[in-house]
């Protein structure tokens, strides 16, 4: 009788775990409009208004070919979320600025929002992910 208690447990227990386990999509960035070839882009995806710009929830590295860069982040589950990405041209992996904190170096968010006088804002560069998505950002 335990045996059979224990069966039927381990049955539920893996189909419940089946139906807990969500469901992902990719986003694939591309990014246009660069001024050169030399060093990488870095990107960034954020989930959470309070953390844009600060702590990333995933991001990734990619190579930059006819002044263009394109990048998948995979596993990504349903919701809200924004990108950003900068070029680093010199690959210090930091964006440089000028004495003023202007960047030097080409940058980007989705939507294609732009800050005024300071950095731009979650509220401009959010979207829902429901599906597997393609954005383009141009520089």
């Amino acid at each position: 009788m335990k045996k059979l208690l224990l069966i039927i447990a381990i049955i539920f227990g893996g189909i419940f775990t089946t139906n807990a386990q969500e469901k992902t999509y990719d986003l694939t960035i591309n990014i246009s409009g660069l001024d050169s070839n030399k060093g990488k882009i870095l990107i960034a995806l954020y989930n959470e208004e309070g953390q844009f710009l600060k702590k990333r929830f995933k991001d990734g590295i990619t190579k930059i070919t006819d002044k263009k860069a394109t990048y998948t982040i995979t596993g990504i589950p349903k919701g809200e979320y924004a990108v950003s990405f900068f070029h680093d041209e010199n690959d210090n992996n930091k964006m440089d600025t000028n004495f003023l904190g202007i960047p030097k170096e080409d940058y980007g968010c989705s939507n294609n929002a732009r800050g005024f006088m300071g950095a731009p804002k979650y509220k401009d560069a959010k979207f829902q992910l429901s599906e597997n998505k393609t954005i383009q950002i141009k520089i």
